[in-house]
């Protein structure tokens, strides 16, 4: 299994210096995987979760959010193995041709080192912004993964569908690897099918062992069902914004995946167990928030990162 870290791309305190600073000393400790994510906009009024319930007002960090692909690029250029990831694209929001030309310009200037998380988005108010109707949203990213997929392959490429049309063309440049893997954000059973029939992994978010445990399961009894072999698949395993990480073990209440280095150490034998093949720390990623990460702790939270690295070794739970 491996370990990955959710850049801190947002919250008022970031900066491309600190976002390039936690990059390289990512790498540099061991991690295999740098995440951001995607936010259009935060509006002033209340709004539905992704979770669904009452209206809420979202997360202060989603008030500045630093753009992915481009700061993506950035880190290409300052690091040399660490793979690059997002968790997650609004696919819809998007045009097929245009987002697999970026993330093909990505993997080029990277060596051939991004993974493609998408998600099928929630957040009317960005539907509206972007003039997509947010109808059938699971249909129309299927059909963007199709269409994405094709302008990745030979030319001329070609797509006729309901929602996207590419006429024979030429698409270049095309990336480093034969497949950049498509990863599907999913926790809703129907959209942990969809994720196992037509991309090459899973991106869920979960708060309990018991929890992941029943998505991995769902996933790969899918897979198997649509006639894929789950050995081929990923599970990035999101851990929730601000689980923190902290110098003594948290007791009473501890959230999964949360804690003392060698509390997060022994959960992510549990979610080894449970067949993911990667979970990533998102608790650095808004900094200046009274629940999050301070920007002044920076360097104090990257040390822990590194005990957390050691940790797992010590209980054999990184690598095959």
């Amino acid at each position: 299994m491996e370990l990955g870290l959710a850049l801190p791309t947002a919250g008022p305190q970031t900066s491309p210096e600190t976002i390039v600073k936690v990059a390289k000393e990512a790498e540099r400790l061991g991690y295999s995987a740098l995440w951001t994510f995607e936010r259009l906009l935060r509006p002033i009024d209340k709004v539905v979760l992704w979770t669904g319930g009452e209206p809420e007002m979202l997360p202060e960090f989603y008030g500045s959010t630093y753009e992915p692909l481009e700061t993506l690029s950035y880190i290409a250029a300052v690091t040399e193995r660490i793979k690059l990831g997002t968790a997650v694209l609004v696919a819809p929001l998007h045009v097929p041709v245009m987002l697999a030309r970026r993330l093909a310009t990505l993997d080029r200037f990277s060596g051939g080192r991004v993974i493609a998380g998408l998600g099928q988005g929630w957040q009317h108010n960005e539907f509206e912004t972007a003039n997509v109707s947010s109808g059938r949203k699971g249909a129309r990213t299927e059909e963007f993964i199709t269409a994405m997929r094709a302008a990745w392959g030979p030319d001329p490429v070609r797509h006729e569908g309901e929602f996207y049309r590419i006429a024979p063309s030429q698409v270049n440049p095309k990336p480093v690897q034969a497949r950049i893997p498509v990863l599907l954000a999913a926790n809703a059973p129907a959209a942990v099918k969809r994720a196992a029939r037509i991309a090459d992994g899973l991106i869920p978010i979960t708060s309990s062992a018991q929890e992941l445990r029943g998505v991995v399961s769902a996933f790969y009894d899918a897979a198997r069902e649509a006639g894929r072999d789950p050995g081929d698949l990923m599970v990035v395993n999101q851990v929730p914004w601000p689980t923190p990480v902290t110098r003594e073990p948290i007791g009473e209440g501890r959230p999964f995946l949360g804690g003392s280095p060698r509390q997060i150490a022994e959960d992510l034998m549990v979610a080894r167990e449970s067949g993911v093949t990667q979970v990533y720390l998102a608790g650095g990623q808004g900094l200046g928030l009274d629940v999050g990460l301070k920007a002044a702790d920076v360097d104090q939270w990257l040390g822990l990162l590194g005990e957390v690295i050691e940790a797992a070794d010590r209980l054999g739970v990184l690598g095959p």
